[in-house]
């Protein structure tokens, strides 16, 4: 029997207004220490996300969401933040903030396959399919 890794995440949303504090779940974010494991998964649904903000700048909001994935494998490409190590860079991402791309809260669990936790999270907080 696999063991079972304490694993992190939360969800990433879109705040088109943010003194509305409306949100729209685009993703996920998972940690995991014990794997060293940190990976995004995102999708941004262009027509949900215009019935919330007409004149929103998409471009912006998927580049702000492409840092998110730069973030999470680090390295060069993540600018300083991406030179930290991955409990760090979680950290940063999760942290609070007033912006347009917001993660929530932090929640935890426990999974024998925590890579495909990214998928299952995904799948069951942000896909509407």
């Amino acid at each position: 029997m696999q063991e079972k890794h304490l694993f992190e995440y939360a969800v990433i949303r879109v705040v088109p207004k943010v003194e509305r504090e409306e949100f729209l779940n685009v993703g996920v974010v998972v940690y995991c220490a014990q794997e060293q494991f940190l990976q995004a998964m995102f999708g941004l649904d262009q027509k949900r996300l215009k019935a919330f903000c007409n004149n929103c700048d998409i471009l912006e909001i998927e580049e702000y969401l492409h840092a998110f994935e730069r973030i999470c494998k680090g390295g060069p490409d993540a600018g300083p933040i991406g030179k930290l190590p991955p409990a760090e860079r979680f950290r940063w991402l999760t942290a609070t903030r007033s912006t347009v791309v917001q993660a929530s809260k932090v929640h935890s669990g426990l999974s024998d396959d925590v890579r495909g936790m990214v998928a299952h999270l995904y799948n069951q907080l942000v896909s509407v399919e």
